[in-house]
């Protein structure tokens, strides 16, 4: 016997074998590609960017999504010779204003890549007085 039922915001439906048994009569319809909802990628047919797109892991609709934008947007529309080179004003606005979040832009410094590389040699010593004992 197959049912529905309702807990909170979620539908759950119950089925039988027999209900998968027979074929489904649902109509696929074919996606329109100048759907502004669905996904496009980051560049859009028409030429704009796509601030939706999770590509951009939420930096349009952050704290300095405005700042993120304009800085996006003069390097994607950049005409100069070397790219962007006329938006430094812009990257540096949005470095500004990222660097008053730092829990949610995290900046790597110069403590975080000795860390790293203080590990990366011990591993490297670790393994090599492994294979000195094994040989012995």
């Amino acid at each position: 016997m197959s049912y529905c039922r309702q807990e909170g915001k979620d539908r759950i439906i119950f089925a039988t074998k027999e209900d998968h048994e027979t074929p489904s009569s649902a109509e696929l319809v074919a996606d329109d590609p100048d759907d502004p909802y669905e996904e496009q990628g980051l560049i859009l047919p028409n030429g704009d960017i796509n601030w939706n797109c999770p590509c951009l892991g939420g930096m349009a609709s952050g704290p300095c999504g405005e700042q993120f934008k304009s800085a996006f947007s003069c390097f994607h529309y950049s005409t100069e010779e070397i790219k962007g080179s006329d938006c430094v004003d812009q990257f540096r606005a949005m470095q500004e204003c990222m660097q008053k979040y730092p829990d949610l832009y995290p900046q790597e410094d110069e403590n975080d890549e000795k860390s790293s590389k203080d590990l990366e040699a011990a591993s490297v010593e670790g393994s090599a007085a492994k294979e000195e004992k094994a040989s012995s």
